[in-house]
């Protein structure tokens, strides 16, 4: 069947806009990740502002599982043995400018703690390589920090009923992943790097 004019640009413009990659340098080495901005405009804009401003930039590994993910993203892990890393955000009140999707050129704010409206829309699914947003297990509860899986973790899916968890992805490894598996697998303490995993820049291209 020939393929309609409108499907036929609209492919075409899909095609024009890649999605940007971000370069993770860490202490343990890089990897490199597509952010799904066609797909999670919202979730995708909030982590790329953060990423321009510096945020993540010295910041730590504070939670690492083997063969579940590594988690990422609290200011608080600065000090790499804080007992609050994992309890931070973003600044309330501090905005960003969605590009793409339904909400394409609008700011939104960071509410209740610095926190994002869920995007619980593109069904993709907490696989291998996957980045996904943390939260608390509340709605609209999620922030900076996020989670790499290295395995196949589909009951933490927005979409899977088996469990009540939600956590969208927003991105997957294209690059490096055995580093990330690399430090899952590093000797930790309640689930916290023992040697320190330090994030050195995010840079978006």
């Amino acid at each position: 069947g020939a393929r309609r004019p409108a499907a036929a640009a609209r492919g075409a413009r899909v095609a024009l806009r890649a999605n940007p990659m971000a370069t993770f340098k860490t202490s343990m080495g890089d990897f490199k990740a597509e952010i799904y901005a066609e797909e999670m405009p919202l979730t995708a804009s909030n982590f790329i502002d953060l990423c321009k401003i510096g945020f993540y930039d010295g910041l730590h590994f504070h939670r690492v599982i083997p063969n579940f993910m590594a988690q990422f993203g609290c200011p608080n892990s600065r000090d790499p043995f804080s007992n609050r890393s994992g309890t931070g955000g973003p600044q309330d009140g501090t905005s960003f400018v969605v590009t793409g999707g339904e909400f394409d050129g609008q700011e939104v704010k960071r509410q209740n703690g610095g926190n994002i409206p869920d995007e619980l829309t593109a069904k993709i699914t907490n696989e291998p390589g996957t980045l996904s947003m943390a939260n608390t297990g509340r709605p609209n509860s999620g922030g900076s920090q996020f989670f790499i899986n290295v395995a196949d973790n589909s009951f933490l899916d927005w979409f899977n009923p088996s469990t009540p968890s939600k956590h969208p992805v927003f991105g997957k490894i294209v690059e490096g992943f055995d580093v990330v598996k690399q430090i899952t697998e590093t000797r930790t303490r309640q689930d916290c790097p023992i040697e320190p995993v330090k994030m050195v820049s995010i840079e978006i291209s």
